[in-house]
Order: C-alpha cells, then sequence, then structure tokens
C-alpha cells in the first residue's frame, strides 16, 4: 500500500503535528514502509500459536497476603496534631 503526500498531510494534521510541505514527501515514504512492514507481518501463519504474554515462560511473584502492619494505632496516632477517640482530628471544613 502507498502513502500520497495528501494523505500524510491529513494524518499529521489528525495527529497534530506540524510538517513542512517540502517534508511530506519523505513522511509520505515513511507511512508507506511502515504499512509495507504490517502487511508482511500479515503473512506469517500464526494458526496454532498460543498467545503469550512473555518471550520466555515464566510467573508473577507471589505474595502471602496477610496483614502485616496492624496494630500500631497508638504509634500511628502519636504524631498527630488532634486524635480523638482513636482517630484522627481535623477541623470541620463544610459550614
Amino acid at each position: 500500500m502507498s502513502i500520497d503526500t495528501g494523505t500524510a498531510k491529513k494524518v499529521a494534521k489528525l495527529a497534530r503535528i506540524k510538517v513542512e510541505d517540502d517534508a511530506l514527501p519523505e513522511l509520505a515514504q515513511e507511512f508507506s514502509n511502515i504499512l509495507e512492514f504490517i502487511e508482511q507481518l500479515n503473512e506469517v501463519d500464526v494458526d496454532g500459536v498460543e498467545p503469550m504474554v512473555s518471550v520466555t515462560p515464566m510467573r508473577l511473584k507471589r505474595r502471602v497476603d496477610g496483614v502485616t502492619d496492624g496494630g500500631i494505632q497508638d504509634q500511628v496516632l502519636k504524631n498527630a496534631p488532634d486524635a480523638r477517640e482513636g482517630f484522627f482530628a481535623v477541623p470541620k471544613v463544610v459550614e
């Protein structure tokens, strides 16, 4: 598939990219090269190939889902400017 300069100019406008008129033929050629490469990829037979996340088989590291930092309410509230009944106290902002 070949891209002409008019199409390249339209794509540049849609992408909000300023391209000078003398650079449009080169841009059109680049677009054509990209589409040509995509056409080559479409020729590859992928029947029977399972989709994969990575080239190498791997699993994400897992960790135990457990509470690790609880029961330190007093330490957390120690630096609060105003704490009441085990909670942070903040001034009322809605009148």
